[in-house]
């Protein structure tokens, strides 16, 4: 990792963390807004999500609406053995009841004993540290995301889901084991990227 990379997560994830409730809360609300009219989520039956936990956009009222719709929702459980990330499905009452277990790095996840893999959810919303105009993103540093959808294929649609500035001018580094998004929403804007 060049010094730069290490420069610019310390500073991305300082100013998530400081973002207020207030304007957390009027991010989620216009990303959901763009969300709902995406043919790729109008169409998606299996959405994979996160539950947010490090400044994140919030998911709380996207989760909701995908129960709404009566889609189905599955969240991230980290595999100790490949240290990739396997997709439990969540029922409303499980995430209204807060039904879930620590990880040692800090989030929560659900309790099963396995979940699907990533290639069998039609979209995957992704969160980030910093993404640039060509879909190439960067993390929290450990690798999850892209283990897990280095073996994906076609499927999922990969959607980042992000803070208008960490949505980065200048073109980012992308390594040979990067999986680029295929679309990108901020509160302002929607990008949509050939991966």
């Amino acid at each position: 990792m060049s010094v730069d990379l290490k420069i610019l997560r310390k500073q991305l994830r300082h100013q998530r963390r400081a973002i207020s409730p207030f304007v957390q809360k009027q991010s989620q609300q216009k990303i959901l807004q763009q969300l709902i009219h995406l043919k790729s989520f109008q169409h998606a039956k299996k959405i994979g999500v996160y539950l947010h936990a490090f400044g994140e956009i919030q998911t709380r009222q996207i989760i909701e609406y995908c129960f709404k719709q009566h889609k189905d929702v599955y969240l991230p459980m980290i595999c100790t053995m490949n240290k990739q990330l396997h997709w439990v499905k969540i029922t409303q009452q499980q995430y209204r009841n807060n039904r879930f277990s620590y990880h040692s790095l800090g989030m929560k996840e659900p309790v099963a004993s396995r979940g699907l893999h990533v290639s069998k959810l039609d979209l995957l919303i992704i969160p980030l540290l910093a993404c640039d105009l060509y879909g190439t993103r960067i993390g929290m540093g450990g690798g999850f995301y892209d283990r897990t959808l280095a073996s994906a294929g076609k499927t999922p649609f990969r959607l980042g889901i992000a803070h208008d500035f960490q949505l980065i001018q200048h073109r980012l580094t992308r390594e040979a084991w990067d999986q680029p998004l295929d679309a990108l929403i901020t509160p302002s804007k929607y990008l949509h990227f050939k991966r």
